[in-house]
């Protein structure tokens, strides 16, 4: 009755992909498909934003995942069918993807911080599964601490992780997505 699916990433990458293209009027934004090897590349210049539309609003645009098991639409840490790695240039999660608008548009350790709060304030995610909520959170929160440590080349403070843990408790929370109940 509550089957696991383990969707690959190169499907959580093309759906991803729709989101933003639909967001940004333009496809191949954060990265170009390899259709026939199921694969992609992430494209390496900086995100340009739309006529009217800025990297902070990108930042603070609302996301969900009504089922998100391991969070893999949200950040891709790893392949969950084969369990591979996936370096932080090449990551096609929802927040990942904000992270790295963050990334590139911000210099200081305090700005960095500040926006990449927006971006996990504006994601949200249920899941039935406890087991699965646990390893959804964990993702999320090693993401953040990946992502600082590739920007700024050292760890983030005990109280920044802290507070992303607390907006990850709040955002990402045991309910049946498909039926809309706890």
């Amino acid at each position: 009755g509550k089957a696991e699916v383990f969707t690959p990433s190169w499907v959580c990458n093309a759906q991803n992909n729709l989101i933003d293209e639909a967001w940004f009027g333009r496809k191949d934004v954060f990265n170009y498909e390899h259709h026939e090897k199921k694969t992609w590349t992430a494209t390496t210049e900086p995100i340009v934003f739309p006529e009217g539309k800025t990297w902070k609003g990108y930042v603070r645009s609302t996301r969900m995942e009504i089922t998100c098991g391991e969070a893999p639409y949200l950040v891709s840490r790893y392949d969950t069918t084969t369990g591979e790695f996936i370096p932080i240039p090449q990551r096609i999660g929802m927040l990942d993807r904000k992270l790295r608008v963050v990334s590139e548009n911000t210099d200081s350790s305090g700005e960095w911080l500040k926006m990449a709060q927006e971006a996990y304030k504006n994601i949200y995610a249920y899941e039935w599964q406890g087991d699965n909520l646990l390893l959804a959170r964990e993702a999320l929160l090693m993401t953040f601490i990946e992502y600082y440590i590739a920007k700024f080349c050292k760890k983030p403070e005990l109280r920044s992780m802290k507070y992303i843990a607390y907006i990850i408790a709040w955002n990402i929370f045991q309910m049946d997505g498909l039926r809309g109940v706890v």
